[in-house]
């Protein structure tokens, strides 16, 4: 029973929201199957937190590697909790309602924090992954068999296609020749053989939640409420 009620509940919940979408009388239990969702997904938060607080506490408590940043991760979410909860320099649209106005208004706390701390941070990590992929670019391109030889080439056009001098190489090519040029040949695989590679990828990956879906649903697959069956 443990297993089987939420099983039940799971069901019974995708097949209100499959049947929402074939059926038009059925879409008020979608909206309202929406609104449970909200609030579990808010339970969820609340529980994700309390777990993020626990975990670090316990890392800074033992002394473990890395206890300086778990430090810094748990005062950081502290504040931005507080700030996000009380509202802090949000401006008051309506004295009758304080509390109303949208948290991240501009000039608020939480939009200074957003502004000014997270994006500033955010732009620094991928930029860091700009070196990482080039690194994994190096070791990948290298002239190992046919498949890594069509890749190495492909890149090395498209790069060149996205830049300027690959215009500038081909600049002297007669405009009916156009697609011989480094951007005529960087559309055509971004356009065709990148588009189809894209949607065929996307017709597995559809066809694959289709599977794991009805798996859920018929309770083959109950991984996900921690039974080890999948």
């Amino acid at each position: 029973m443990k297993s089987t009620i939420p099983w039940l509940i799971a069901a019974i919940a995708g097949c209100v929201v499959i049947a929402a979408y074939f059926i038009p009388a059925a879409q008020s239990w979608q909206d309202e199957a929406g609104q449970w969702y909200e609030v579990l997904a808010a339970v969820a938060f609340v529980l994700g937190g309390a777990n993020l607080c626990l975990q670090n506490l316990q890392k800074i408590s033992a002394r473990d590697a890395g206890w300086g940043y778990a430090a810094v991760t748990l005062i950081t979410f502290c504040i931005t909790l507080c700030v996000g909860m009380f509202k802090v320099g949000v401006p008051v649209e309506d004295p009758a309602t304080p509390w109303a106005g949208p948290f991240l208004a501009e000039g608020s706390a939480l939009w200074w924090l957003f502004e000014y701390g997270y994006n500033p941070l955010t732009a620094t990590m991928f930029a860091l992954l700009a070196f990482y992929v080039a690194s994994a670019a190096f070791r990948a391109f290298r002239l190992k068999n046919t498949e890594a030889t069509l890749l190495l080439l492909t890149a090395l056009v498209v790069l060149l296609g996205r830049t300027y001098a690959g215009t500038r190489l081909t600049q002297s090519v007669p405009d009916e020749y156009s697609a011989l040029t480094f951007p005529g040949l960087t559309t055509i695989i971004m356009g065709v053989f990148n588009t189809s590679g894209q949607r065929a990828i996307m017709i597995g990956i559809a066809l694959g939640v289709a599977a794991t879906s009805l798996k859920v649903l018929l309770g083959v697959n109950r991984s996900y409420l921690g039974s080890g069956e999948g």
